[in-house]
């Protein structure tokens, strides 16, 4: 009897080894798949508010995903991804910071979309006295300082320049510009009263208790102000990047952006 065992037993170990070995693997691999990836987004400072919240939105439903912000002017965040900063995604406020990277093939352009827009706004502090009521009284010589985004790479900026361009006002504002390095800069400018007026964007005037907005620019005197995102072509985690890409098109991401001003594009 005893010869028998011997090559039962021998079955026996086989079977709980390869078990063994089976659920070792399958846990192997999903610890793979519940691995904590962080994601670099680098976006235009203009969307800081509405992303903070998309963000826990979306690490709430996928708790293995750790989404990092680069905020800042959309001109300098191009250079950054030019010069090879890790990134997953852009989040422009310009279409033509955007398309540079699309030109240079750091974005594709199917992983990329004009997602929304937004409005140009003339700001003061709230409780400002100057009879500052539109960007015409920015010429006149009782008013010293306003602020602005640094129109080679703050959107803003640009949009503010061509503004006062069509206008006809540039010539009487420009010795008067005190330049920001964004957009959230020239809030702080306003609100602390170290200039009388700034030109920001809607979105940013209406987080802010401490200005008030007494002009909106009418969209004719600047380019269309789009806010195109995109997947970086050198994305160290792309199926991630493409998923997130794919929420912030969501009905969930979209609502949130509206709720803080930008406007359906």
């Amino acid at each position: 009897m005893q010869q028998y065992f011997k090559p039962l037993f021998a079955l026996l170990f086989l079977i709980m080894f390869t078990a063994a070995c089976s659920n070792e693997t399958n846990t192997d691999q999903s610890a793979a798949q519940h691995k904590n990836i962080s994601l670099t987004i680098s976006a235009a400072a203009s969307l800081k508010d509405a992303l903070t919240d998309i963000q826990k939105q979306y690490e709430k439903k996928h708790p293995n995903i750790d989404l990092k912000f680069n905020f800042g002017a959309s001109g300098s965040l191009q250079q950054q991804i030019t010069n090879g900063a890790p990134v997953d995604l852009f989040f422009s406020a310009a279409e033509d910071k955007f398309d540079a990277l699309v030109k240079a093939g750091a974005i594709s352009k199917e992983n990329g979309t004009d997602l929304v827009g937004n409005d140009l706004v003339l700001i003061v502090p709230k409780n400002n006295t100057s009879a500052i009521t539109n960007f015409e009284d920015l010429s006149k010589p009782a008013v010293q300082k306003i602020a602005l985004g640094i129109p080679e790479s703050v959107p803003a900026g640009q949009y503010a320049k061509e503004t006062f361009e069509h206008m006809n006002l540039w010539k009487n504002i420009e010795p008067k510009t005190v330049y920001a390095k964004d957009v959230r800069q020239v809030l702080s400018y306003v609100e602390t009263g170290n200039v009388e007026a700034g030109v920001v964007y809607k979105t940013d005037a209406l987080i802010s208790k401490k200005v008030k907005i007494v002009a909106t620019a009418d969209n004719s005197t600047h380019k269309p102000i789009v806010y195109p995102v995109g997947v970086i072509k050198d994305s160290k985690h792309p199926q991630e990047a493409k998923a997130f890409y794919q929420f912030l098109q969501s009905k969930t991401a979209l609502d949130t952006l509206k709720k803080y001003g930008f406007t359906a594009h």
